[in-house]
């Protein structure tokens, strides 16, 4: 069973929510919260497989929230609900340690597709959509995270950076597979163990790397 936190604002985009999560054989919702402060408090708490996190909220927004649950360790998934796909909270979410985001009228069978996929571990954003935000949003002044992850490149052999930049660029395992002339699950390997060096979480995060380490840049992301 999926336990599902829902942390939004609105009364009513909550009961919506829970609505179509407890229609779902394999899903619960075990916690609301209205605002970000009371949504850390509870994901603490109750250590939900999956917070729904409204970006924006009151006092403490979604970013901020994602932002202390992620330092705080909570092993829960967060997935980011906005109502614009290039929201500029987005970009500040994925930093923040969120595996991605759902439009907030998403419909309700994708809705429930990305809290399964994002509970096995995967992101639920599509990397050309992450790809857009960074470009949009990624500063291209001095930044000592950027210092950081560039240092964090040496880590990694010629083809895992590879492999890393055809991830920043959109493209699927099969795709990267494809376009290296190697097997799918060799892909799978590298990702696996480029995100274990890097300690990220998922693809989101990886893409945010490459583009804060400068092996992708903005503008030349593009296949």
């Amino acid at each position: 069973m999926i336990r599902v936190l829902l942390a939004d604002d609105q009364a009513l985009v909550r009961t919506g929510f829970r609505m179509i999560l407890d229609n779902a054989p394999d899903m619960r919702v075990v916690g609301e919260a209205g605002d970000g402060a009371a949504a850390v408090d509870v994901a603490f708490a109750l250590a939900p497989d999956v917070v729904l996190m409204d970006v924006r909220m009151p006092e403490v927004d979604g970013v901020e929230a994602t932002r202390r649950l992620d330092a705080g360790g909570c092993p829960s998934r967060i997935l980011m609900l906005t109502t614009f796909d290039l929201d500029e909270y987005v970009y500040a979410s994925l930093r923040a340690g969120a595996s991605g985001f759902l439009l907030k009228d998403t419909l309700a069978a994708d809705l429930l597709s990305a809290i399964r996929v994002v509970v096995r571990g995967d992101a639920v954003v599509a990397p050309s959509v992450t790809r857009r935000l960074l470009e949009r949003y990624v500063g291209t002044g001095p930044d000592p995270s950027a210092l950081t992850a560039a240092k964090g490149l040496t880590s990694l052999t010629d083809r895992e950076r590879e492999v890393l930049a055809l991830i920043a660029r959109g493209l699927s395992n099969a795709e990267i597979a494809a376009r290296l002339y190697v097997a799918e699950g060799t892909v799978k390997t590298h990702v696996s163990r480029l995100l274990t060096k890097l300690e990220l979480r998922d693809r989101v995060q990886a893409v945010v790397f490459a583009y804060e380490s400068g092996l992708v840049r903005s503008g030349l992301g593009r296949p």
